[in-house]
């Protein structure tokens, strides 16, 4: 705690949740050592890892400020708001000052807070405020629990002060979210470092299970760097009816799934691929970090045109992570690729953003997905997933498999991460192009900064792949997403110059008739089975309660699935680029069960 003396002011928060069932925290700010004649404070409008204005200051109620601590001598101080998150207080030369506001807190997810009668989880970037020029200021956090509650959080608790906790700065703050509650918590070790799982809810997880795969995703991502960069390491789950998501830390992790996600294999493989991901933070995005969020503007977009590798690159391992901790094989690797594949070639809006811009806007398009997302834009982890695909896939075949994108991420920590200093987007592309051996100015022109599609073909040959569609067994093309919602149909999404756009329908109209029949989602699925490519149907719907009828005229079939598959009599070099690539001969993997 030596810190605390080479500030003069110090300050420290507590946190009360007396009647968790009203969803409000009762956050106290005591500040001592002021010495000016106004105290600025500002609440954060972001949380780093989730890149969206969220304006958490909305759920700010009861604000007010004394002097002192003491309730029977303090008296209140003047304050007045000047932002829609800066509150200004006219300190009148006390020097002991003491905050207190609640926040609401019924919002469960891995980046906001979430307070009922069980368990009270919050971000720091959520709940507490931050004095402009002192950023760099320890603060200690107490928390008040209901009786019975455990707490859990990354940060160091502070010696002989109960349930008090310590953090270095606020940027240490807002990484280490707490959860307080009734909660189950298993401790093991990886590498003699203690790690914990501490869940929230019930399901049908195993945790023995849990921990040992845990431990081979840890001890893999290790290897690839050279060592864990933490002394403890937090996991934190809440299980829900059907959530799903996760929120990187320094030394602590968010996630959001499912309860009952953990005994069919391919979701139990979808969640230890979440954890793979969030884990693999650590290193990309936590330490090896954008230029532009080296230093955090907390009130402010930040934007970078580089998510689509702190996102996209992270995306690409948390596939091929679980497949060399051994936790499943390279048939179910290749098969999970192959879905993701099919989510960006089934896309629209890949044509339309740019991936560079689709990281520069994720402040205003990825986490605000309209019935037009789908047509406008792409998603920068997608595209930034196959982006690093196809770029280990080159060097791999430029060195004969003695490097990969493995060895970008050694460089890039070795060289950001463990300094910890940004980088820029010329910077990844030189220590990218100094591992590949080739230029890749012409490749970022076109598929990073341009719209051409992606050549799988050509970067899967040298392995002995190729991509195979299902688009010959495929209905004749609509270009209608439609789902059932309380008995009617309803038009989810429009494809861009489909068939139906032509015609005029459009997202949020109701689908009423096809070819003079009632019809809903699944009829509509088998009327097209048993259409012909340039019939005319006739589709009849409300649009704004007005009752249409289109003639719409089917379009040929588009591919809804495409799959990695093996080459007809692949060369003997393609067998070794195979074999070298994943560990397994080509007949090998095809005969996997």
């Amino acid at each position: 705690m030596g810190q605390l003396q080479e500030f003069k002011t110090q300050w420290s928060y507590r946190v009360a949740m007396p009647e968790p069932m009203r969803h409000l925290f009762e956050v106290t700010l005591s500040i001592i050592g002021w010495q000016r004649s106004q105290l600025e404070l500002k609440f954060p409008v972001w949380t780093p890892g989730s890149y969206l204005v969220r304006e958490y200051a909305r759920h700010i109620q009861d604000f007010q400020v004394l002097t002192g601590n003491d309730p029977l001598t303090s008296h209140p101080l003047k304050s007045r708001k000047l932002a829609k998150n800066h509150w200004q207080i006219d300190t009148n030369g006390q020097a002991q000052i003491t905050v207190s506001y609640r926040v609401y807190a019924n919002e469960l997810t891995v980046r906001t807070n979430h307070l009922d009668r069980t368990h009270g989880y919050f971000n720091g970037a959520a709940l507490f405020f931050f004095i402009p020029g002192y950023e760099q200021q320890p603060i200690e956090v107490t928390i008040i629990p209901p009786q019975d509650w455990q707490v859990a959080t990354a940060l160091p608790a502070v010696d002989g002060k109960v349930q008090t906790y310590w953090a270095q700065n606020f940027d240490h703050l807002v990484d280490s979210p707490f959860e307080i509650g009734l909660h189950s918590r298993w401790e093991f070790d990886v590498l003699g470092i203690p790690h914990t799982w501490v869940v929230w809810g019930k399901g049908n997880l195993e945790p023995d299970r849990l921990l040992a795969d845990t431990q081979k995703i840890i001890e893999t991502e290790a290897a690839l760097f050279g060592g864990l960069p933490y002394d403890r390491y937090l996991f934190l789950l809440h299980l829900t009816h059907n959530g799903f998501g996760g929120l990187e830390h320094r030394e602590s992790c968010s996630l959001i799934y499912s309860r009952d996600g953990f005994r069919k294999p391919e979701q139990y493989e979808r969640f230890l691929q979440l954890v793979a991901h969030e884990f693999f933070h650590l290193w990309n995005v936590k330490r090896i970090r954008p230029k532009a969020l080296e230093t955090f503007d907390y009130e402010a977009e930040n934007y970078t045109p580089s998510l689509w590798f702190s996102e996209g690159t992270t995306s690409f391992y948390d596939l091929l992570i679980p497949f060399r901790a051994g936790i499943y094989h390279a048939k179910t690797y290749l098969r999970n690729l192959s879905q993701e594949i099919t989510r960006y070639l089934t896309t629209p809006g890949r044509f339309v953003q740019p991936l560079s811009e689709s990281s520069f806007d994720a402040w205003i398009k990825l986490y605000r997905p309209d019935a037009n997302s789908a047509n406008s834009q792409i998603s920068y982890y997608l595209k930034g997933e196959m982006l690093t695909l196809l770029l280990d896939l080159a060097i791999r075949i430029k060195h004969g498999n003695q490097k990969s994108y493995d060895d970008v991420m050694r460089i890039l920590w070795q060289q950001f991460g463990k300094p910890e200093v940004g980088f820029t987007p010329e910077e990844l592309q030189t220590v990218l192009e100094s591992v590949a051996g080739f230029d890749l100015s012409d490749f970022f022109a076109r598929y990073l900064d341009g719209l051409e599609a992606l050549p799988f073909d050509e970067y899967l040959a040298g392995f002995g792949l190729q991509l195979s569609s299902n688009q010959a067994e495929c209905s004749p093309f609509l270009g209608l997403r439609v789902a059932n919602e309380q008995g009617r149909a309803i038009v989810k999404f429009v494809e861009m110059d489909s068939p139906a756009q032509e015609a005029g329908l459009d997202a949020g109209d109701e689908l009423v008739a096809i070819a003079g029949l009632r019809t809903g989602a699944e009829h509509l699925n088998d009327y097209l089975k048993n259409a012909q490519v340039g019939d005319f149907v006739e589709i009849t719907y409300f649009h704004q309660d007005e009752l249409c009828h289109s003639l719409v005229r089917l379009a040929e079939p588009r591919a809804t699935q495409y799959t990695i598959v093996a080459m007809e009599n692949p060369s003997e070099r393609q067998h070794q680029n195979f074999q070298g690539w994943l560990g397994v001969s080509l007949e090998e993997w095809q005969g996997l069960a």
